[in-house]
């Protein structure tokens, strides 16, 4: 069976831990267990790329924006994960060295995912994929 869930949140820090409650909420009401290494997988996977979302979507005057969190179960339980927001830019991973305290979230889904990817919205944005594998019940 496929379960899939989408939920937009503001573009706001308070939103990462957020996406992450309410998927692995998500997960867990769909027979997840807890102590699968993979739910961890999925939901570390959402929380760096909502951060990223929040720190670096694009700005609306006098709004903050939105953007969009989408975790599907695939029937052969890997889960799918899609954070979309109105930035054109592709993410990508770059360089860090030991003393930056930031910008290892894509090196973090890197080594987490069985893939990820960005897909072009066009002119209303991008979204962030990655595949983890085995978050079976």
């Amino acid at each position: 069976m496929v379960r899939r869930n989408a939920f937009r949140l503001p573009r706001h820090p308070a939103s990462v831990g957020l996406a992450r409650r309410r998927v692995r909420d998500h997960l867990r009401d769909w027979g997840h267990s807890t102590d699968d290494p993979a739910l961890a997988d999925v939901v570390l996977i959402v929380s760096e790329l909502v951060t990223n979302a929040v720190r670096h979507g694009p700005l609306h005057e006098g709004d903050e924006g939105e953007f969009e969190v989408a975790v599907t179960a695939l029937a052969d339980g890997s889960c799918f994960v899609e954070v979309s927001d109105e930035g054109l830019g592709a993410p990508r991973p770059r360089p860090v060295s030991v003393g930056e305290e930031t910008g290892r979230g894509l090196h973090l889904v890197e080594g987490v995912a069985v893939a990820w990817g960005v897909w072009s919205r066009g002119r209303y944005g991008k979204t962030v994929w990655a595949l983890v594998a085995s978050a079976a019940p």
